[in-house]
């Protein structure tokens, strides 16, 4: 009897909280397109040039690294945390993988072990944090601060040049017109938009985020699973580095300097929660493009660089917003 008045239950009161929360996420993704759309034809009649094809491409080249960054944050933030180590990473993926092709290592060997690299930082993130019990903010702040340091003391402070055409296809390469490193960023949303929606991984993820005690007493090894999703946001920020590496023809420590908050605040434009269980894939891409359409049109209308920074502080905060009215 217990058995069936709980399976009746789930029955009856599931749906409509689906139903819900699904409602709400379709009306915030709608919402995010409508106001990326009006960005677009703002933009177009500031910039008569914005909508050119050379124009939108480039505007797609320039947000792929943040893109592929944010792919992962939008894993860690669904479980309710925050990875700032991001942008460090990228900067020492790339220096470590420019490095190792300097040597005469082949270079897709080389591009693997900076990847790698970003893999291992992501991976002791997930352990300090997953199964040490630390906060992912001070995890994350001192990976942050320490993969910034390697980067430095592994260059000697100074860009490291690029010597590899295959490398640098990677970063500035094209297809049929299309710059190597968009096909990069449409490949890497599709695995995790599949991953998120259809396999068991994606599914413990959203029941991480949504109640980590309840995901723990229905079986789900939480620490397994977080150690993974950190794991997987250090790979991604490693590939990102590699795919700016190959785009500046170097590997520099200050390479992606503030990214992590660029990502951040994309993850959030396009509807996911800080407090985690809540968000979609799709909704990240829109965040990244609303704020790569904002920079490009500020920097098609002359606008000061320090301006574009205040510009880019207020769609943080902004972004920061829309998640308390959310919740």
């Amino acid at each position: 009897m217990k058995s069936t008045l709980s399976s009746n239950q789930r029955s009856t009161v599931q749906p409509g909280f689906k139903f819900g929360h699904h409602a709400s996420t379709l009306w915030n993704q709608l919402g995010m397109i409508i106001i990326l759309i009006l960005l677009c034809i703002v933009m177009s009649v500031m910039a008569p040039n914005f909508l050119e094809f050379d124009n939108l491409t480039n505007i797609l080249k320039q947000v792929s690294v943040i893109a592929i960054l944010a792919a992962g944050m939008t894993i860690v933030i669904l479980t309710g945390g925050i990875d700032l180590s991001v942008g460090s990473i990228v900067a020492l993926s790339g220096v470590v993988s420019v490095m190792a092709s300097q040597t005469g290592m082949n270079p897709i060997f080389a591009m693997l072990l900076g990847i790698g690299a970003g893999y291992l930082v992501g991976f002791i993130n997930g352990i300090f944090t997953a199964k040490i019990g630390l906060p992912a903010f001070i995890v994350t702040l001192a990976s942050m601060t320490y993969v910034r340091g390697l980067a430095y003391v592994t260059s000697g402070g100074y860009p490291v040049v690029l010597e590899s055409n295959t490398f640098r296809f990677l970063g500035s390469g094209s297809i049929l017109s299309i710059p190597t490193p968009i096909y990069l960023m449409i490949l890497v949303y599709c695995v995790m938009f599949f991953v998120l929606k259809y396999t068991m991984f994606g599914r413990h993820i959203y029941a991480i985020g949504g109640n980590v005690e309840a995901a723990r007493l229905t079986g789900i090894k939480v620490k397994k699973a977080l150690v993974n999703v950190y794991s997987i946001s250090g790979l991604l920020a490693g590939l990102g580095g590699v795919v700016l590496a190959g785009r500046l023809y170097s590997g520099q420590p200050t390479a992606g300097n503030m990214y992590e908050l660029d990502a951040i605040a994309a993850v959030i434009l396009g509807g996911s929660k800080l407090t985690g269980g809540v968000g979609k894939i799709q909704g990240t891409i829109i965040g990244v493009l609303i704020m790569g359409v904002i920079t490009n049109g500020l920097t098609l209308m002359d606008v000061n660089y320090y301006w574009q920074l205040v510009v880019k502080g207020g769609v943080i905060l902004s972004a920061v917003l829309i998640d308390r009215i959310r919740s």
